[in-house]
């Protein structure tokens, strides 16, 4: 009928987004498909559309925009997984996280706290890149020998590091 339709209720984003369920995904491949699919819904194109059809225009518009900054992120496509392997992310207060990593993230989040000095901040905003690269490295290895409760460990070290690098963006963000 031609007529847009209402999204899923719980739509799969990997199927919305034409990629495989998979941890490892190509970056290029999954923003030329966000850009074909915003453009095909955009709520511009629907305009002197009926409102019903302008509104499932905009709710499809919201779940692309969704569907893509979720799978773009490693650490919420991660998450993502779990969720859809029927997995619970570790909680902070649970997470068995060994002693030595809580022991580096601590001294990072001192060095953060009592600097001001730009190359110190330079050096901790490199450190966490690179931890983050390490890391989802081996994510996707876990994920790809199946191992989720090893990718749920990685994933909880990996949101310690999202959470510093938050810090150290407000940190550079001057008042």
């Amino acid at each position: 009928c031609r007529a847009l339709q209402p999204p899923a209720p719980r739509p799969d984003l990997f199927r919305l987004l034409g990629c495989d369920r998979s941890f490892r995904l190509d970056a290029e491949q999954l923003q030329r498909r966000f850009r074909s699919l915003q453009r095909a819904v955009h709520p511009d194109r629907f305009g002197q559309r009926p409102p019903k059809e302008q509104h499932y225009s905009e709710q499809h518009s919201s779940l692309i925009n969704k569907a893509y900054q979720t799978l773009l992120n490693p650490l919420s496509r991660g998450l993502y997984l779990l969720e859809l392997y029927g997995v619970e992310p570790a909680q902070e207060t649970d997470c068995d996280a060994d002693s030595a990593f809580l022991s580096e993230i601590m001294e990072i989040n001192e060095k953060l706290a009592e600097s001001t000095n730009e190359d110190i901040l330079e050096e901790i905003e490199t450190l966490i890149k690179v931890k983050q690269e390490e890391l989802t490295k081996e994510v996707t290895a876990a994920f790809e020998r199946d191992d989720l409760q090893e990718a749920k460990k990685l994933l909880a070290k990996m949101k310690y590091f999202a959470n510093l690098e938050d810090k150290l963006k407000n940190k550079k963000i001057p008042l």
